[in-house]
């Protein structure tokens, strides 16, 4: 089979072909239809990601498919039942193997290339606005970087569950797909100089998602109201944000760092109550994900390349042959 693997750090990944894993006891082997890429996959690349693997390694995080086979003591799963995978790696191969507690199916209401790309962005902002940062309805949620991955749920998301969105991206063609997301507010990053003040004007955030970092962090930072929640999400600008203890103490402000993958071993029974709110929310057709991208297996370094310099909305997805 075709897996694209890292086979040493700051090198663009290989397609090759390796032999067809065989599932061990507990686990499941997944004829693999689609694979979700995130912003952690490129620094897997590097070997800068916190859950980096050992050399060689097949990237993707997520992934979603139909079992083809079992291992032993798996009664859980059985063959042709359509799952979506959270397991770290693996998932840019035609065949995968995962634990069952890996492994989640799909409801019929998905299909399996929105299943791919769904888990991480959807999880990762449903657990971090409404478990840590406790997002409540009529409060502001600031997402920066609205029209990725991770940024564009938690407008949508923030919408579900009754927060005024102020959204932030990077031109016009990003900041119209935030609005459709159900943004309340949208601003241009790429003509506001005082994004501060842009904020201020609107009357403060209770809620700064920040996947971002860098300035624009900086910026919303100064405009948090009273007992405010910073959620810390990711750094796509490149650069660590930095906190004023001096001003969060003034006023009352919580800093949440926020690693969705972490609760799947720190906490296993929230992640599951929230995904199973998740497909729920989506059979009830509350949510409307946004793949901006599909490539082949084959284009995948290419679309990585894509992910890297900002230039897709929503989330990216590869699919298999």
């Amino acid at each position: 089979m075709q897996a694209l693997q890292v086979t040493e750090f700051n090198t663009p990944p290989k397609l090759v072909t390796v032999d067809l894993p065989e599932p061990a006891r507990g686990q499941v082997r997944i004829k693999v239809a689609a694979c979700g890429l995130n912003f952690a996959d490129l620094l897997m690349i590097k070997g800068e990601y916190q859950a980096t693997p050992p050399l060689p390694f097949t990237l993707g995080l997520e992934a979603a498919g139909v079992v083809d086979a079992v291992g032993e003591g798996v009664t859980a799963f059985a063959p042709g039942d359509r799952v979506s995978i959270f397991g770290g790696q693996g998932g840019l191969a035609e065949y995968a193997c995962y634990p069952v507690q890996m492994c989640t199916k799909v409801p019929e209401s998905m299909d399996l290339v929105t299943a791919a790309g769904f888990q991480i962005a959807y999880g990762t902002s449903h657990l971090g606005l409404t478990y840590r940062a406790e997002l409540k309805a009529g409060e502001t949620l600031l997402v920066l970087g609205a029209s990725g991955g991770v940024g564009l749920t938690a407008v949508e998301i923030g919408k579900a569950l009754g927060a005024r969105v102020i959204a932030v991206a990077r031109g016009a063609d990003k900041c119209a797909v935030a609005q459709a997301a159900g943004a309340d507010h949208v601003i241009d990053s790429s003509s506001t100089e005082d994004l501060k003040g842009a904020l201020k004007k609107l009357g403060g955030v209770d809620v700064l998602y920040d996947p971002v970092g860098g300035e624009q962090s900086a910026a919303a930072q100064r405009a948090m109201k009273p007992c405010g929640r910073i959620l810390v999400i990711g750094f796509a600008s490149g650069d660590v944000p930095d906190f004023k203890a001096n001003h969060l103490l003034v006023k009352n402000i919580a800093v949440h760092g926020f690693y969705w993958g972490a609760y799947a071993f720190l906490k296993p029974e929230v992640l599951s109550a929230s995904l199973a709110d998740l497909f729920q929310m989506h059979a009830d057709g509350r949510l409307s994900p946004h793949v901006g991208l599909t490539a082949p297996l084959a284009e995948a370094p290419a679309a990585l390349e894509k992910l890297r310099r900002r230039e897709t909305t929503g989330k990216v997805v590869i699919t298999m042959p």
